[in-house]
C-alpha cells in the first residue's frame, strides 16, 4: 500500500512541478491580456465538466462499482459490465460534443457574458472552446480506464498522464509563432494532451486487462447500481465547482490583488492535497472496495485507518510551516519582478487561512472511501452539502472585514464541518471506530506539529537577525526552515511515537 501510495504522490508531484513550469510560460507568452481571457474561458468549461462528471462523480460511482462485479461475479462478468458503461459513456459523450460544438456562442454568453461587448475576444474565446472541449470526451474515457487500472492495483500511468497536459501545453506554447494566436497554441495544446494520455491508459489496459468494447445495452442490476450511485455523486461534484465559482465572484467585488493572493496561496495548499490527500485516497478507494466485496470489513476498517495515520504523518509539516511562516515562503518562492513583498505578505495571510483546513482537506478523500467502497455516494453528499453551505455563508460574512483571508478561512472552515459530519456518520453507522489508540495517536501529531511549528518561528527569527543583509536571504531561509524542519520533525516522531509504530505502519 505504501509503495502505491508513493507511486501515485510521486507521479503527483512531478505533474504539479511540471504544472508550474507551465504556468510561468503561460504568464510569459500570454500574458495578461484578451487573448489570455479567452483561452482561460476556453479551459475552463470542459475543466469544470471534468470536474463534475468524470474525475469527481463518475471516479466515486465507477471504482467500487466495477470492484464488486470484479470480486463477486470475476473477470469476464466484470468485463461486460465494463463494455457496457464504455458504450454508454462514449455516446453520452459523443452527444454532449456536438451539443457544445452548435451551441457555443450560447454557451458563451452564460460563461462569459462580459466577452459581449468585444465581438473579437467572444469569436476566439468561442473558436478556442470548440478546439478544447474534445479534451472532455477524451479524459472521461481515461478516467474509465484508470479505474479498471486501479482495481487491478496497477496506478502509475493513470497517476503520470496528468503530465502529458503540462508537457503538451509548454511544447505548443514554444512554437507559438506557427498558430495563428499564442491562445491557438495553448488550446491546441490542451487537445493534443487528450490524445496523449488517452494512448498512455489504453496501452497500459490493453497490455494488463483488454480494453471495453461496444456492448448491446440492458439496464441489469450493475448498470442500475451504478447510475443510482453516480447521481448523488455528481450533485457532490457540482456543489463543488459550485463553491469554486463563488470565491471567484466573491473576489471580483474585494480590492485589486485579491485574487492574486487567492491564487498564489490556493497554489501551494493545493501541493499537500494532491501529493498526499488524493494519492493516498486514490490507492484507498479501490484497496477498501476489494476488501469489502471479500466480507473482510476489518481489513477494510484497518486500511482505512492506516491511509489516516500516513496522511496525518506527511501532511503534519505542510500544517505547521504555512501557519507559523507563510510569509517567509511566500516571499522565496514569488518576490521578485512585479511579485512585491507586500504582495507576499497578502499572499502569506491567505496561505496561513487556508492552512487552518489543511488536515480535512488531505483526510476527507480517505474518510469518504468507506462510503464510496460500500457505494453509498448519498451520504459523503449530505456532508459536502452542509459544508458548502457554510462555506459561501461564511464568505459572504467574512470578505468584508478579511478580504481575501476570509474568503480562505470560510474555506478552511466549511472543509472541517465537512470532515467531521463525514467521520460522524461513518462512527454511527459502525464503518469506523475511533477507539483510545486511535486518539492518542492525534494527541502525539498534535504535539509534534506543536513541536515543529515553535522549531520553524525559531529559524525564521534566526535568519532574520544574522542573514539580513544576504542578497538572497529569503532563499536560504527557506533552505534552513526545510533542513531544520526535516530534523525536528524526525527526532519529535521518533521521540513520541517510536521506532516500532513507524515499522508497524511500513509494514501494515
Amino acid at each position: 500500500m505504501l509503495g502505491r501510495i508513493f507511486t501515485v504522490g510521486g507521479y503527483t508531484l512531478l505533474s504539479r512541478l511540471t504544472g508550474f513550469a507551465r504556468d510561468i510560460m503561460l504568464a510569459a507568452i500570454l500574458g495578461a491580456g484578451p487573448v489570455a481571457d479567452a483561452f482561460f474561458v476556453a479551459l475552463r468549461l470542459p475543466n469544470h465538466f471534468r470536474a463534475i462528471f468524470a474525475e469527481g462523480a463518475f471516479n466515486a460511482a465507477w471504482v467500487p462499482a466495477y470492484a464488486h462485479v470484479h470480486g463477486e461475479r470475476g473477470e469476464g462478468a466484470a468485463k461486460l459490465f465494463a463494455d457496457r458503461i464504455f458504450t454508454l459513456l462514449l455516446a453520452s459523450q459523443v452527444v454532449l460534443l456536438i451539443v457544445a460544438w452548435l451551441f457555443m456562442p450560447q454557451a458563451m454568453s452564460i460563461l462569459a457574458p462580459g466577452f459581449s461587448e468585444d465581438a473579437e475576444q467572444r469569436k476566439l474565446a468561442i473558436e478556442l472552446t470548440r478546439i478544447t472541449f474534445p479534451y472532455l470526451l477524451l479524459i472521461t474515457l481515461v478516467t474509465l480506464y484508470g479505474g479498471m487500472l486501479n482495481v487491478m492495483q496497477r496506478f502509475a500511468s493513470a497517476a503520470a498522464a496528468s503530465i502529458f497536459l503540462n508537457i503538451s501545453m509548454m511544447m505548443t506554447l514554444a512554437l507559438a509563432a506557427w498558430f495563428p494566436s499564442a491562445g491557438h497554441a495553448a488550446a491546441w495544446g490542451v487537445l493534443i494532451s487528450g490524445f496523449l494520455q488517452y494512448v498512455l491508459l489504453a496501452g497500459d489496459l490493453a497490455r494488463h486487462g483488454g480494453l471495453p468494447r461496444f456492448a448491446p445495452l440492458k439496464l441489469d442490476d450493475d448498470i442500475r447500481g451504478f447510475f443510482k450511485a453516480l447521481g448523488p455523486a455528481t450533485l457532490g461534484s457540482m456543489g463543488t465547482q459550485v463553491a469554486l465559482f463563488a470565491d471567484t465572484i466573491i473576489a471580483t467585488f474585494l480590492p485589486a490583488g485579491a485574487l492574486s493572493a487567492l491564487y498564489y496561496a490556493d497554489r501551494l495548499n493545493q501541493l499537500p492535497i494532491g501529493v498526499i490527500g488524493i494519492a493516498i485516497g486514490t490507492v484507498l478507494l479501490p484497496e477498501m472496495s476489494r476488501r469489502i466485496t471479500a466480507n473482510d470489513h476489518d481489513g477494510a476498517m484497518k486500511a482505512q485507518r492506516r491511509a489516516f495515520d500516513f496522511t496525518l504523518l506527511f501532511s503534519v509539516p505542510f500544517v505547521a510551516a504555512f501557519l507559523t511562516v507563510p510569509d517567509e515562503i511566500m516571499r522565496a518562492l514569488f518576490a521578485r519582478g512585479a511579485f512585491s513583498k507586500a504582495d507576499a505578505v497578502a499572499a502569506g495571510g491567505t496561505l496561513a487561512a487556508y492552512a487552518i483546513g489543511l488536515i480535512p482537506f488531505v483526510l476527507i478523500r480517505s474518510a469518504v472511501a468507506t462510503f464510496y467502497a460500500r457505494k453509498d455516494t448519498a451520504t459523503p453528499v449530505r456532508a459536502s452539502l452542509t459544508g458548502i453551505g457554510v462555506n459561501v455563508a461564511l464568505k459572504l460574512a467574512l470578505m468584508g472585514s478579511l478580504a481575501q483571508i476570509g474568503l480562505a478561512l470560510a474555506t478552511a472552515v466549511g472543509v472541517w464541518t465537512n470532515l467531521l459530519l463525514v467521520l460522524f456518520f461513518a462512527v454511527r453507522r459502525g464503518f469506523l471506530v475511533l477507539d483510545r489508540a486511535w486518539l492518542m495517536s492525534l494527541v502525539k501529531f498534535l504535539l509534534t506539529g506543536i513541536i515543529l511549528a515553535a522549531a520553524f518561528w525559531l529559524i525564521a527569527r534566526f535568519s532574520g537577525s544574522w542573514l539580513g543583509a544576504m542578497h538572497f536571504h529569503d532563499e536560504v531561509t527557506l533552505v534552513l526552515l526545510a533542513a531544520g524542519g526535516a530534523i525536528v520533525y524526525a527526532l519529535a516522531i521518533l521521540i513520541l511515537f517510536g521506532r516500532r509504530w513507524l515499522v508497524s505502519l511500513v509494514r501494515g
